[in-house]
């Protein structure tokens, strides 16, 4: 029996995970991380329905018999998560702050909390797997549900926080675990998942980064040199970005996505969306950097496989290292709309093996 604290969400596959652990006979306790307000100086930051997510995580937490509490994580997230975020699209980049979140938060700060109160493990409702291996050493598998999997939000884990993390509704198809929580009668059963950054909630990234982010507007060009019009300020779009650009199609009713952003020059490029006048856009080869391996990094040039989008399929690659934690990366299928900042995970069949951060 092992002492555990599971990350209540309020959400249905955090409660079946301390269903499930306490059903096994461990001692079980729940908590929710509070990592957002409303406010902060005065300053509307966005609507996170954290209110709402505590009374169905204490609800749960009831309903199983446990003991919950609320952890404060405001501070942390704000410095960890939200400043990426903000940074990240300030510098042009495409950030994915669930990935920190779960690095620096969930299996950060809240773990060394539980471990500090005397918890040896941290659970989460990730659909992903653990797999002990006989060295001592811990791999992350792709969840059995491949319309739920979440490795790739796992992708920069480092060993250490593997050895202490549990996710025990991995192996699970989403309607078998609804149906446990029905059959369970959770008070959240039948609950929708959430979508999106918690701290975003109901206003638009855009609006809530305006906030912090000063309009620079310049021109909309196409990559023939053709001025189309002006753009609000670059953060607010991304490459392969198709909607919201405000330049009509043509008459044939072709579309513009954005291909590159010029920031020396302000301009924002955009192409009509095939490969014959969008080149910029598809690529075979890509620089990443940061790379963070989960057990054992990968050394010399080697064929694998990378998911460089969340709902992206795999993609054989081959893998070269350039000894300074970066790596080349030549794709066996050519790839659309990679953009700088967005994260790779990569994988040896359904063994996460890292990841890191597009250059």
């Amino acid at each position: 029996m092992a002492k555990i604290l599971v990350a209540l969400s309020g959400g249905v596959d955090s409660a079946v995970a301390a269903l499930l652990l306490k059903r096994e006979g461990h001692d079980v306790s729940g908590a929710y991380m509070r990592t957002w307000m409303n406010e902060e100086g005065g300053k509307f930051l966005g609507e996170c329905p954290w209110e709402d997510d505590v009374a169905n995580a204490r609800a749960v937490a009831d309903k199983l018999g446990i003991p919950f509490r609320i952890v404060d994580l405001v501070k942390d997230y704000r410095e960890h998560v939200v400043k990426y975020l903000v940074e990240g699209y300030r510098a042009g980049q495409t950030p994915n702050p669930d990935v920190l979140c779960n690095r620096e938060m969930k299996f950060g700060v809240f773990a060394r909390i539980a471990f500090a109160d005397g918890f040896e493990f941290v659970a989460t409702g990730h659909y992903a797997r653990r797999r002990d291996n006989p060295d001592g050493t811990s791999d992350i598998l792709c969840g059995s549900d491949p319309n739920k999997d979440q490795s790739y939000f796992l992708a920069l884990l480092r060993q250490e926080q593997l050895r202490c993390a549990l996710y025990p509704v991995g192996h699970l198809l989403k309607p078998q675990l609804r149906k446990i929580a029905a059959d369970a009668g959770l008070p959240n059963a039948a609950r929708k998942d959430s979508q999106g950054i918690c701290f975003i909630g109901k206003i638009k990234i855009n609006d809530f980064l305006e906030q912090y982010i000063p309009q620079k507007p310049g021109k909309i060009v196409r990559n023939d040199g053709r001025v189309l019009g002006e753009h609000k300020g670059l953060f607010h779009y991304t490459i392969g970005q198709r909607r919201g650009i405000n330049v009509p199609s043509n008459t044939d009713g072709e579309h513009y996505v954005v291909v590159a952003k010029r920031f020396e020059e302000n301009e924002l490029v955009v192409a009509f969306d095939h490969p014959d006048t969008a080149a910029e856009l598809y690529t075979n080869e890509s620089f990443v950097t940061g790379l963070s391996w989960i057990n054992r990094p990968i050394l010399e040039e080697r064929e694998i496989l990378a998911r460089v989008r969340y709902r992206d399929e795999s993609t054989p690659i081959v893998f070269s290292p350039d000894g300074h934690g970066g790596a080349h990366i030549a794709y066996k299928r050519t790839q659309r709309g990679i953009a700088s900042g967005q994260i790779i995970a990569l994988y040896d069949n359904d063994v996460l093996l890292g990841g890191g951060v597009f250059r």
